[in-house]
């Protein structure tokens, strides 16, 4: 596969146009005096199924030719990306089988399936959901619907900085969290096509340090399954589409703790009233620490989601208090 152009993206943006919410640019007089920063929150939270997660999958379903959406397609996610695709196939009359761990969010499962798709369980500690969504693949000749490498899966997510610099403007820094890094990819492509002097940075959960090490290393590594509560980075490895780009394009990695993350979730329910999930809460994590002492700079942040099991909230909130 060949990777993803500023055109495919723009592409991407004229799909998507009247499907996905062009969703808001949020800001916080209190968060700005406290980092000495000046923050632009882009809220993907109030995307379509909850997550900037819908951009990709309709992208890349809408791009099926007749025969493969008769087929009908597969995925596999952690939750975010399974609706994604079940919300989009829904729309575009296709059947989706979507791979989920059975410690999945209860929300993220039940959205999934009230979207219609058929979800299979399986243990992420002990299964490798790729190889069962292959099985699955070959079985019922479907088409597969990766959760984050693949061209068309980037383009869509990079859809999103599109927009943030229409809505804010350029920033001095653009800050996203990392999974298996389409989010990213995709708005480092779009981002630096705008404005080639903002710096990228990624963000990581400390458990789950893969593209860190990886950017380290100069090359893919894995890490084993890491246990956070940003199940959203519950993965190994960066992608090969994916790593290829950011290493192109980042600035850099930064890492936050369990307990900054959880400390962001509760700052921006508190102070801007809205919920994100763990993994849309470690950039903003990172800029709290401000570890490179950024001061006066303007930064763009990509909140990705706010699909949070209530539960799992009431959970964190209680151990803040």
């Amino acid at each position: 596969m060949t990777l993803p152009t500023f055109d495919d993206i723009q592409a991407a943006a004229v799909r998507l146009d009247g499907v996905a919410h062009r969703t808001p640019v949020l800001t916080s007089s209190f968060l700005d005096n406290l980092t000495g920063n000046h923050l632009f929150f882009k809220c993907e939270n109030f995307q379509r199924a909850g997550a900037f997660k819908f951009r990709g999958a309709y992208n890349a379903l809408a791009q099926l030719t007749p025969e493969p959406r008769r087929r009908g397609v597969v995925a596999y996610s952690s939750g975010n990306h399974a609706q994604g695709v079940a919300l989009a196939a829904k729309l575009l009359g296709i059947s989706a089988k979507i791979v989920m761990p059975n410690d999945a969010p209860a929300a993220k499962l039940a959205a999934t399936r009230g979207y219609g798709a058929e979800v299979v369980l399986y243990n992420r500690y002990e299964e490798d959901r790729a190889a069962i969504a292959r099985a699955i693949q070959e079985k019922d000749q479907r088409a597969l619907i990766p959760p984050f490498d693949h061209p068309h899966i980037i383009a869509g997510q990079g859809t999103i900085a599109l927009e943030l610099f229409e809505q804010a403007g350029a920033f001095d820094i653009l800050l996203a969290p990392i999974g298996g890094g389409g989010l990213i990819a995709g708005n480092c492509i779009s981002a630096h096509q705008i404005s080639p002097t903002t710096k990228i940075y990624g963000v990581e959960a400390e458990v789950a340090n893969d593209t860190f090490l990886s950017l380290q290393k100069g090359e893919r590594v894995s890490i084993p399954l890491p246990t956070t509560i940003a199940d959203g980075m519950q993965v190994t490895s960066p992608g090969e589409l994916t790593f290829a780009i950011m290493r192109e394009h980042l600035a850099g990695v930064l890492l936050v703790s369990e307990d900054e993350i959880k400390n962001a979730m509760r700052f921006v329910l508190e102070r801007m009233k809205i919920l994100i999930e763990p993994t849309g809460a470690v950039p903003v994590a990172a800029v709290l620490k401000n570890e490179l002492g950024w001061c006066a700079k303007r930064i763009g942040i990509i909140v990705s989601g706010g699909n949070v099991d209530m539960a799992k909230l009431a959970g964190i909130l209680s151990e803040l208090n």
